[in-house]
Formats: C-alpha cells, sequence, structure tokens
C-alpha cells in the first residue's frame, strides 16, 4: 500500500478545513489552472477530503495538455473523482451540466513570457477570466475564486511595512514593463469578479509569495533556487544584494487559505494571502544553508547601494485573520525543512 507523502501536510489542511467541505458533499466543481503548484495543492487536498469525508464530489480540471498531465501527476488523474476537460482558459468550450464551485487559478505569469508575449499575457489574464466567469454565470456556479497577486498593487513603498487591501495602487515604472501589464491584467480580471458578484458569489485571493511540495526548483522563486543548490550540495547564490524583504506562505496552509475564501468569503472581497513574517533574501539564504549538515556557504553576488531602502513585498493579513479566521500555521523552518524532504524523497523513487 502506497502512502502519501503528503500525508501529514494533508491532514494538516482537513484539520482546518473540515467545516467547510459539506458545502461539496456530492458537488461538481471546475477548476483552470489545476496542474500547476496551485492547482496540485487544490486538487491533493480536495481528493483527500473527498475520501476522508466520503464527499461524493467530483472535479473537472481545464487543461491544453491532457496526455502531459496524465504522465506528471498519475496518482491525481487515476482518481475517480478526477476528470479532465482540454481547451484553452481564453477559449473553452463550455462543459455540459452544473457546476456548484470555480476556482479561476490559470494565468500567465509574468517570468514565463518573454517582452514579445505581453499580449499574450494581458490576454490569457483578462480575456481567460472573462470566459471562466461566463461559464461561471452559464453553469449556474453558486461560487467563484478568482486566485489574483499582490502584483496589483504595484510596486510595495519600501517605507510602508505592509501592503494591505485598502493600499493605495502604484504603478511600475514604464507601461511596457512585464510587470506592470502583469499587474493590470490582475487588476481588470478583479474587476470582472467584482462585476459578476451580482450574478455569483465571487471572491479574489490576491496570493504573493509561498513555499512547499509541487515548487519548482528551476524557475524563477528565489527559495525553490536556494532548496536545489542545497539539495545539489554546492553554495547557495543570491544574484542580487540579498536585502528584499519577502515572506513565505507554507503550501499546506495556501491550501487552507484558498477553500476558505472560496466556501466563506464575502462576495465582491480581495483577499490577501500569504504570509506576513517578513525575512530578507539574503536571511533566507542563511536560513536554507542552516537546514544541511555541514552548512553550506552563501554567496551573495552583490553589493546594497548606499541610502538605498530595501525593497518590500510584505502582505498584511488582518483582514483574513479577523474575518476568516485564517493564519500561517507553518514556520518558515518547518516549511522549508518539509519542502527539501519532499524533494528528496520524489528524487529517490
Amino acid at each position: 500500500m502506497n502512502i502519501n507523502p503528503l500525508a501529514s501536510d494533508l491532514d494538516h489542511v482537513l484539520d482546518h478545513t473540515r467545516g467547510l467541505w459539506d458545502e461539496l458533499r456530492g458537488a461538481r466543481i471546475f477548476i483552470t489552472g489545476g496542474t500547476g503548484f496551485f492547482g496540485s495543492w487544490l486538487l491533493e487536498s480536495f481528493l483527500w477530503a473527498n475520501h476522508k469525508l466520503d464527499l461524493k464530489a467530483n472535479a473537472v480540471i481545464l487543461t491544453r495538455q491532457p496526455a502531459a498531465v496524465k504522465q506528471t501527476l498519475p496518482h491525481l488523474m487515476l482518481d475517480p473523482a478526477i476528470s479532465l476537460h482540454e481547451g484553452d482558459v481564453r477559449n473553452f468550450e463550455f462543459p455540459k451540466g452544473e457546476y456548484s464551485h470555480i476556482i479561476h487559478a490559470a494565468s500567465e505569469s509574468s517570468a514565463h513570457l518573454i517582452p514579445d508575449n505581453l499580449l499574450t499575457m494581458y490576454d490569457t489574464i483578462v480575456n481567460g477570466t472573462y470566459h471562466t466567469l461566463d461559464f461561471a454565470a452559464q453553469c449556474k456556479a453558486e461560487k467563484f475564486l478568482f486566485t489574483s497577486s499582490g502584483a496589483v498593487y504595484g510596486p510595495q513603498d519600501p517605507a510602508l511595512e505592509y501592503l494591505s487591501e485598502d493600499t493605495p495602487r502604484r504603478d511600475y515604472d514604464g507601461f511596457l514593463d512585464m510587470r506592470s501589464v502583469y499587474c493590470e491584467g490582475k487588476r481588470a480580471a478583479e474587476l470582472l469578479t467584482k462585476i459578476y458578484a451580482s450574478k455569483i458569489i465571487t471572491t479574489s485571493a490576491r496570493c504573493f509569495a509561498f513555499v512547499g511540495p509541487y515548487l519548482p526548483l528551476d524557475s524563477h522563486f528565489a527559495v525553490g533556487n536556494f532548496i536545489r543548490d542545497g539539495l545539489a550540495g554546492r553554495a547557495i547564490e543570491v544574484n542580487g544584494d540579498g536585502t528584499p524583504y519577502r515572506s513565505y506562505l507554507y503550501a499546506a496552509d495556501l491550501a487552507i487559505w484558498l477553500w476558505t475564501i472560496l466556501m466563506r468569503g464575502e462576495s465582491g472581497l480581495a483577499y490577501n494571502v500569504g504570509s506576513d513574517q517578513a525575512i530578507s533574501i539574503g536571511e533566507l539564504a542563511h536560513t536554507v544553508s542552516s537546514l544541511f549538515d555541514p552548512h553550506l556557504p552563501v554567496h551573495i553576488h552583490q553589493k546594497q547601494a548606499a541610502g538605498k531602502m530595501p525593497e518590500r513585498y510584505i502582505p498584511s493579513t488582518r483582514l483574513v485573520a479577523k474575518m476568516l479566521g485564517l493564519e500561517a500555521w507553518v514556520s518558515i523552518h518547518g516549511a522549508l525543512r518539509r519542502t527539501m524532504q519532499w524533494h528528496e524523497n520524489q528524487t529517490s523513487q
């Protein structure tokens, strides 16, 4: 009998969401972006609750490449509660029948596109959201969750400790900068969800930075790159000066937050999703190093510019704590250790 390596994490999710799942008993839900980092955790936690609580629920996942998904996530795709619907988020053919809940987690990240594809990025975010909302209205969905981004605030004022949901939005320098296009796309998509709130209960999750199993180690995520370097037994490389501040919510906590916002969030509202515990990139690199025995060297390639305040990208979590009782239960040390162990287990298989 195979034991799910995420069993303890999934029990953690279930412990903090147990009162939510009756809403999905016998239901059919639809998820876009169901095969990425967010999607993998949504599916893992959905199937865990589905079996543990005998919900008899089903999930349909939109994907452009069904065959590839079956190879990369075989243990999830083999579950009879999961089925795939082929299509592009911007123009997929609406599947027949009714769906009670829709999670729209598909979009093109700014790091995955080159400047020549800025229109593709914007189109995927905005028209993908519009098309999915149209489907939600057509299939008589009750609730709709959009995974937005902390990028909607624009660059954080370094003198501002946290970004709260009512923080005035700033513009990035240069309209054709990829960050600005991604930011404006997410803003427009959030506006669409508010417009549709007259027909459906819609919520937006403004997602910040995360760490956990399924996070790519070879992408643009600094924490993933540091773990990759550590697992390879080599020095941890920090390309910048190590001063920017970030915060990291563990993936299992992320799943708790997303399910809770979907099922308990107030219609038309956007909620910050992330940890409010700031850590500099340099400190993060040294923290990752400390988890290996012996500790690995850390190379910081640039020096801090004189008189320059460190950049920040840190959410306030007061709203979700007050309205939904959410918090970051897993510490950064625990999150890093669990992520490393999961990747080690994947490599050994």
